[in-house]
């Protein structure tokens, strides 16, 4: 097996839907001797914020010197960036070794798992064997019968921002979501919380009292921000002043003070995270693809955002950073999100719209995107082939001052990076 077959046996279409429920699981850990019990965890479920919050939290683990796993998705350049050791990802020799052997195991069970199954069962047993301090793990979706949730109970669960998405797997409500989202909540741990919707705070409060676990959400109040430019974050956090982050975003400093929350309650465990490893790890953390300047003539940004929340949040910060400004969007969406209330927020601010078709079954097709646009007043819309000629044909036609924004799904920006020479 080589890396290109080990990535094609586990991107598998017979096995490549979520079918939610541990069973599965726990008997392909069981036959690997469950690996994920001999590791300590921080878990992360939420709708939004939780990749930036899994990112910033490694990076802080990793600058007070512990050995640190860290699980996410989706992928930007290569899917070895899934499955991270101390911030480099998993060697294809590895890769390929450890499908080998979760194969043998996966391929003899009578009901085969998921995709996502698999590519969790092959970080658990990497992390294990690597020797890891912590893993920083990332929930795929939900969190009660994500495959993620095969642990014991973490060091820390953590809950970022709750909101509207999978409403078909997880919920019609934000309530039933939260229900979802706090099943990662265990007996006798500590959980933060980012600051909720008021329905979310009360179900995350009383499913903590229930399951004796107590629980911190954190006062947006206590964050203060002091400069917020396109070179960077500086505020101040409680008794903590002068912290810097790279990573772009009023709602950003929200997500390290969760971080922050997290590195007490580890070290009131006895692990050795000075103030010192919370600073520079905050500053040097990297998160591609999230409000990310690619080039700055014209200003070209890549963002991920894939739900109407964090489409919300991308017209914030184009409005805070450029206001006044018109855009030249970049777009593609898979079909089955809600992207007429993910669109309707940027309209108002669109010069111009490239509809692209990313490269996945799911997509919505770039005409019928563009038709989208079209009916709602936008006049200067094109639709592209491709990803690359959406992004050749608004580099050609943006003037050196413009702006240039490029998002609506993660499968594309990786695209996007690798033709700017980021990737």
């Amino acid at each position: 097996m080589d890396i290109n077959q080990a990535i094609a046996y586990l991107t598998h279409g017979d096995w490549h839907n979520s079918r939610l429920g541990l069973d599965r699981m726990r008997e392909l850990l069981a036959r690997l001797d469950n690996p994920q019990d001999e590791l300590c965890y921080v878990h992360v479920a939420g709708t939004n914020g939780k990749g930036s919050i899994c990112i910033m939290a490694a990076s802080v683990l990793v600058a007070a010197g512990y050995k640190v796993g860290l699980y996410t998705s989706p992928y930007i350049n290569r899917f070895n960036e899934r499955i991270q050791i101390n911030g480099s990802p998993i060697s294809d020799e590895a890769l390929v070794a450890f499908t080998e052997r979760v194969k043998k195991e996966a391929d003899e069970m009578a009901d085969h798992p998921t995709e996502f199954e698999l590519i969790t069962a092959i970080a658990f047993l990497y992390y294990f064997e690597a020797g890891c301090d912590i893993v920083v793990l990332e929930v795929g979706m939900g969190g009660r019968l994500d495959a993620t949730n095969i642990i014991g109970s973490p060091d820390v669960a953590v809950i970022s921002p709750v909101n509207l998405d999978h409403t078909k797997e997880l919920g019609d409500t934000v309530e039933k979501i939260a229900v979802e989202k706090a099943g990662i909540i265990k007996a006798g741990c500590h959980v933060v919380s980012s600051p909720q919707l008021p329905g979310v705070a009360k179900v995350l409060r009383e499913i903590s009292t229930a399951r004796g676990a107590s629980i911190e959400q954190i006062d947006s109040r206590d964050v203060v921000i002091t400069s917020n430019t396109l070179d960077g974050i500086r505020f101040d956090y409680k008794d903590i002043e002068g912290l810097e982050l790279q990573l772009l975003g009023d709602y950003q400093p929200q997500n390290t003070a969760v971080v922050i929350s997290i590195m007490y309650v580890l070290r009131s465990y006895g692990w050795n995270i000075n103030q010192d490893a919370i600073r520079s790890g905050l500053k040097s953390a990297r998160w591609p693809a999230r409000f990310e300047i690619l080039q700055r003539k014209p200003w070209f940004i890549v963002d991920g955002g894939h739900n109407p929340q964090c489409v919300e949040k991308l017209v914030d910060n184009l409005l805070a950073y450029f206001p006044n400004k018109k855009v030249s969007f970049i777009t593609g969406v898979m079909a089955d999100k809600d992207f007429e209330t993910m669109f309707a927020k940027i309209v108002p601010l669109a010069k111009r719209i490239f509809t692209v078709t990313p490269d996945n079954p799911r997509a919505l097709s770039s005409e019928d995107l563009a038709a989208y646009f079209c009916a709602r007043g936008v006049t200067d819309v094109i639709p592209c082939n491709s990803v690359e000629q959406g992004v050749s044909k608004a580099l050609r036609l943006e003037e050196a001052d413009g702006l240039i924004c490029a998002f609506g799904s993660f499968y594309m920006a990786g695209s996007i990076r690798r033709m700017l020479g980021l990737g």
